[in-house]
Formats: C-alpha cells, structure tokens, sequence
C-alpha cells in the first residue's frame, strides 16, 4: 500500500555524479558491491550502538545481518540490511543530494580521466551511487527503526535527473536496495561470482553476509530438493580483532577502502594490540592521496570508534592530533563505557593515554617509510606535508620527532620536491657554520631567486627555499634544532662571519660610514616607504633588497592574518643597498633632486617586486619607467 507519492529532482551536483557513473566511470564495476555492503554494515553497527541505549529499536528483530539475493528472471540483485533504516526525510536528503561539504570542491576536481575521477568518488564519500555502474534503475526500501510499519519509505530512480519517493508499509526495519542490472551487467547474477567478491571485499565486515545455500543435486531422477536456507560467505569477524599473523596485505588494503571509501592501497599500516594496564587494539592507514578538505581543520575526521566490537563513532577526532587528521582507521578498547560520548572523550584520562601512544605509533610508522623507502616518504610529504607542518607548534612533546619528518627544498639542487631533511642539511655544512639559513619566498620561483641569496651562493653555503604560508610561522615556531639556530636571511642585519668572509672585507660599520651620503639622501626621499636605508655587503648582483626588522611581522604571515580578518602590526622595511651596483653608482652622482627622487622610488618598487610584494602604486612605477625608458631612447 503506497501513498504520497512524489518526483523530485536531484541535486545539481548529483546529476553530474550520476552521468560520470552511467558513463562507466569505473574500470572495476565490482566496485559497486564493496560499497553497498559497506554501507549496510555502517546501518548495523548504528543501530547497534543505538540499541545500547534503547533495546526497543531492535524490536522482534535482534539478529543483525546483510542479506544478498538475485533474481535472473527480473534481473536484480537485492542488497538487504537489519540496521538503523530512513526516515522520509533521511531518503531526501541522503539520497537527494551528496551530503558533503565539498560538493563543489568535487566538481572543481573532476577532470577528463576516469582514474583520476574514480579516486576522487572515493574521497568524497559518495558510494552509494556506485549502484548506477551496474544498474539502469535502483530502488531502496527502507525503514526506521523504532518507527511505525506504516511509515516505511520506497525510493526510485533511473539516474536520470529525478528520483521518485512515497511511503510504504515494511514489516521489517532497515533498508532493501535493489538494482535492476544493465544488460550488459547481469553476469554479477552468477552465484559464485558474487560469492568470490564478497570473500574478496567484505570478508571483514563483523556482520554475516547471508546468500542462498548452494544445493548440489546427486543426479537422482525425480529428486526433490530441500527448500534452501541462507548461510553466511563471509568469515563475520572483525579484521582487527585477528592476529597479524592470519592477515594478507590483500585483506588489509579491501578492509582501508571499506572504512575509508577510497578507491586506491593505503601507502602504509600499521596494525597493534596492547595489553596490560590498558587495553586496545589499533589499526591506523596512512592514505596515498590527500582528501579534499585536508586543509579544512573544521572538516569531521579521526578514526572509527569501538569499545568491545561495538561501533560506536565514525569520527573518533579525540584520538590523534589534529596534524595527523589524514590517518585513517579503527580504535576497539575495553577501557570506555558502552554509552561513551564526545563530550565524554574529551574528559577521559585513558584516551589521552591512548592519544600519546597512537601519535608516537604514527610519526614511527612516519620514520620508518622515510628511512626504509624515501621515494614513497617523498610521495607522502608532496601530499600531506602541509599538514604535518602544524606539528611543531600543536605538539611540543613530539617536537624533535616531527622536526625529523619535515622536508624542505634547498639550494643544494635548487629544484621543487627535492627536497631535503634538517638533518641532510646539518650533514653538508662545512667550517664553524651553527645556523640553518632559510629564506621565504611567495612562491617557490620567487625564493629561489630572491636577491638575498646571493652572497650565500657565492660563498657555497646552502639556503633552504621556502614557499609555503604556513612556512614563515612553522619556522618561527621551531627557531632551532638540535645546536642550530635557524635564520631568516631577509631579516634583520646578517653576520657575514661564520660564512667565510676574507679579512680584507669591509665592516659593515665602515661601509656605512663610506655610503653615508647615498643613504642618507635615499632615507630622506623614502621616509614614508622604509624604516632605514643602510649600505650592505649581502648582494653581489641585484642592486637593493628588502630587509624585515628582527621581530617584524613577515609578509607571509601578514597575508595570512589580513586573510582570516587580522589586524597586522604596522612595520616598514628596511632597504638595503648595493653601492657598487653601477644603478647605485648613476643615483649617487645624480644632482638633481626631482629625477634622485624618480630613481630611487624605482629602485625601492624593483625591491618589493624582486620580494614578490605587491606595490602600493603600480601606476605611478610604470610612469617612472616609461619616462626612464624614453629618455633612453630619445
């Protein structure tokens, strides 16, 4: 008995979605039946973990368990839970629309390769509509639990812009999705072959896959079989929960997708059981590929809670710090309460126990893929180091540890995603050096060029290159390692000692008093645009740089801080000259005040632009360099 039936369209974005899938987005179609028990067995353990509260939603149905039956005569495949169910309201908006936050960051990223796009599926946690690789047409029935019979609810659509909805009577409670096969498709109506990929996908999953038994006629004539009961394929234990030993890489790559929904291997794992005064068992991935909103310290994350097999949270943040937010996982301890809470998490001596441990457990797992297989450590820094550089200052007992784990480019090659250790950087250093140099740069084009280089790459002394926002305060978090100091070469006045200078070198005392004048003179003219004009031996070929005060707040940071709606503290540059550069030759022997003043404006804007600075009156340098130029022409 139906009533309230009702068309609605899907949401733009799915629309999208569902031709990609139509289209077989998917080179592995087997894919879809992954995801769809997945899901099931998230709709049991939610129901379980209800049910701990409120034993009336498991109402004369107790037993937990996903069914699977085909029919060949209609062409369908029927994947049945026991679990949790829809509301009405939960069909709309669950299967209406991609309930995610990065629905447009998801468009933004599809491209024209179906790899590429099938990997992306997977990040943004869309597997349902998996169901369209292999079905022209999918219906769901579904019911909550705890709510009437009446009040079921059967969904349908052909993936083609609208889906239909209205209610229904169902006895049972959970959810019944039911594809009807593509022609080309209903080979998945093989018995062994869908048995082969359950076994293959979802012999993990702690619920029991429940098919037909198989009967094997003995060839008598006239032989009547028994009705068929359902048996379980699977082996309905939870993978965590068995030894290391009995374990495959191949069973521990299906049981990653299956919690994490991507669609590529973990890089690496590393799965632990601890006894003793605490008990637990962890199972921690490290993906291959960053999800979209990495970089969204808002976005839901951490790792699948269970407190004795019973699930309790899917984003269990409490247990990793917030650096670490790209691990995935399973966490299963005796030692929290069945009826355990966030706000009860945040409060509890034995998570913070076990989040020291797991966070050690991770920058080891870290360690170890960075000394044993640096290649692959490499891949990992080029998709997750952003992140891993809040660590410094989120984590100050893991410190040194983390330090050991970033990656920064350098001088040394001078080429982006080379990129070397601290400890690389210390091996090469030469003499009585006790700083690691570092200078920042808008983008890595920039700092690699930046004018403050070049003494260091006259004397052979290697500079890391940084391009990153978050580098400039990563750097002032950490300020040294080990017996270095680390220095920012833009700032401040800089030691030319420990970098080789001859003693026939002028002191920079000496070099000011001699370039007096020229300085003075550019001081008057540059008042409102720079703190101090000095004369400097740190530039052999550019004619002036720009210097930050000592504690002066970083052009990097200051962008960052006027992004998120931060007043910066006001602060000029210092301009530092190079008095043998012939420009600065010309300008000290100009006499006339008005062109001096042209000059050394544009002198000053080629240092903020060499600096990757925007300049505060673009205008007015294209006219000073117009002029110039037509002077020379004339």
């Amino acid at each position: 008995m139906a009533s309230d039936k009702t068309t609605l369209g899907f949401q733009t974005e799915v629309k999208q979605l569902l031709h990609l899938m139509i289209h077989s987005l998917y080179s592995n179609k087997e894919i879809f039946l992954r995801e769809l028990i997945s899901n099931a067995s998230d709709a049991n353990d939610r129901l379980r973990f209800a049910a701990v509260s409120n034993s009336e939603l498991l109402e004369e149905q107790p037993e937990l368990s996903i069914t699977i039956e085909t029919d060949a005569d209609a062409g369908t495949i029927t994947i049945t839970d026991t679990g949790i169910g829809m509301s009405r309201d939960d069909v709309v908006n669950h299967l209406g629309t991609i309930a995610h936050s990065g629905t447009s960051e998801f468009l933004k990223n599809l491209s024209d390769n179906d790899a590429q796009d099938s990997a992306l599926i997977g990040q943004f946690g869309v597997g349902f509509y998996s169901s369209f690789i292999v079905a022209d047409k999918v219906e769901v029935f579904t019911r909550g639990a705890g709510l009437p019979v009446d009040q079921a609810v059967h969904w349908e659509s052909a993936g083609e812009g609208e889906f239909t909805i209205e209610d229904v009577e169902r006895p049972e409670r959970g959810t019944s999705i039911v594809l009807h096969l593509r022609e080309d498709d209903k080979d998945f109506l093989d018995d062994y072959r869908l048995r082969a990929l359950i076994r293959k996908y979802s012999d993990h999953i702690a619920f029991p896959v429940m098919m037909l038994e198989q009967q094997m006629p003995t060839g008598e004539e006239d032989e009547e079989l028994p009705e068929p009961g359902f048996e379980a394929v699977n082996s309905a234990k939870a993978l965590w929960t068995r030894p290391r030993t009995d374990i495959g890489d191949e069973e521990y790559k299906e049981f990653y997708k299956s919690v994490s929904h991507d669609f590529q291997d973990p890089m690496v794992w590393s799965h632990n059981k601890v006894e003793g005064k605490r008990e637990y068992t962890s199972l921690l991935y490290l993906p291959a590929k960053a999800p979209f909103d990495l970089h969204n310290r808002e976005a839901p994350r951490g790792l699948k809670l269970y407190v004795q097999r019973v699930f309790i949270m899917d984003d269990a943040e409490k247990f990793l710090p917030l650096y670490l937010r790209f691990i995935r996982g399973v966490i299963d301890t005796n030692d929290l309460s069945l009826n355990v809470s966030r706000e009860i998490l945040q409060e509890d001596d034995n998570v913070t126990a076990i989040r020291g441990a797991l966070t050690k457990r991770v920058l080891g797992m870290l360690e170890k893929l960075a000394k044993d297989e640096p290649e692959k450590y490499q891949d990992f820094w080029n998709e997750f180091g952003r992140v891993l550089k809040e660590g410094p200052a989120e984590d100050f007992a893991n410190r040194e540890q983390i330090s050991k784990l970033l990656r920064f480019s350098s001088t040394h090659t001078d080429a982006v995603n080379a990129d070397q250790s601290l400890d690389d950087y210390i091996g090469r250093i030469s003499g009585e050096q006790k700083k690691i140099y570092y200078v920042v740069g808008d983008t890595f084009a920039a700092a690699k060029a930046s004018p403050h280089l070049e003494i260091f790459r006259k004397k052979g002394v290697e500079v890391l290159l940084l391009a990153e926002p978050i580098d400039e305060w990563l750097m002032g978090q950490l300020r040294e390692y080990g017996e270095y100091e680390l220095v920012d070469i833009s700032r401040g006045e800089l030691d030319l000692g420990e970098l080789g200078e001859d003693d026939s070198a002028k002191s920079q005392e000496e070099l000011q008093e001699e370039h007096k004048g020229l300085t003075e003179r550019l001081a008057d003219v540059l008042k409102e645009q720079a703190s101090e004009v000095r004369a400097t031996q740190r530039l052999t070929d550019s004619p002036a740089c720009l210097v930050l005060g000592q504690y002066d707040v970083g052009y990097q940071m200051r962008k960052i801080m006027e992004a998120s709606g931060q007043q910066a503290p006001e602060s000029l540059p210092i301009l530092e000259i190079n008095p043998e550069h012939p420009l600065l030759e010309r300008l000290n022997a100009e006499t006339k005040e008005e062109r001096f003043s042209e000059l050394a404006n544009v002198v000053f804007d080629q240092a903020a632009l060499a600096e990757g600075r925007q300049l505060s009156d673009p205008v007015a340098y294209v006219r000073r360099v117009n002029a110039l130029l037509t002077e020379l022409s004339a």
